[in-house]
């Protein structure tokens, strides 16, 4: 995992730094720290089948945290493409529904049009009135817009997701 990341986990001395900043770590079923723990002991399986190798944000925030300077978004993101190429249940499914939803909402209009986006992701993961109560107060307040957003360059943007997908096929 090490080759596959680029980073030196058996230098990760467990002080949990990673874990206490991470903004999702009240998702996960193991912390940042505890997954760098199963690496270094060789637990393979419990480390490409829990579910933050796919919550993880990569924010960085346990990167900019790490006293041995662990980009641990590195190895979240090694584990990711292991689970994949071995062929490891995904234990969220809704992260790629989640993924896609929002790849394919940048793609149509350029941005993210939130409104659209939520819609389409609560159709698609099964939970159709996830949030529905909170739309109404964030219209009003003008925080989602009913209309999707027009922008220039949009020949621009498809480029860009081009190049990004044919690169994410090798």
């Amino acid at each position: 995992m090490e080759a596959a990341s680029g980073e030196k986990i058996r230098t990760c001395y467990q002080c949990g730094k990673c874990s206490a900043g991470c903004p999702v770590g009240f998702a996960m079923d193991l912390l940042p720290n505890q997954v760098m723990r199963m690496i270094q002991l060789g637990l393979k399986d419990e480390a490409l089948s829990c579910s933050t190798i796919w919550l993880c944000a990569s924010c960085e925030a346990c990167a900019s945290r790490c006293p041995r300077e662990i980009e641990i978004v590195k190895v979240m993101d090694a584990l990711r493409r292991r689970a994949r190429a071995e062929d490891y249940p995904r234990p969220v499914r809704e992260v790629p529904v989640f993924i896609n939803t929002f790849l394919n909402t940048v793609k149509r209009f350029g941005r993210l049009y939130e409104a659209g986006f939520v819609g389409a992701f609560n159709i698609l993961s099964g939970h159709l009135t996830n949030n529905l109560d909170k739309a109404p107060a964030m219209i009003m307040k003008h925080k989602i817009a009913l209309t999707p957003p027009r922008i220039k360059g949009m020949d621009k943007v498809r480029k860009i997701i081009r190049r990004a997908e044919e690169t994410s096929k090798r």
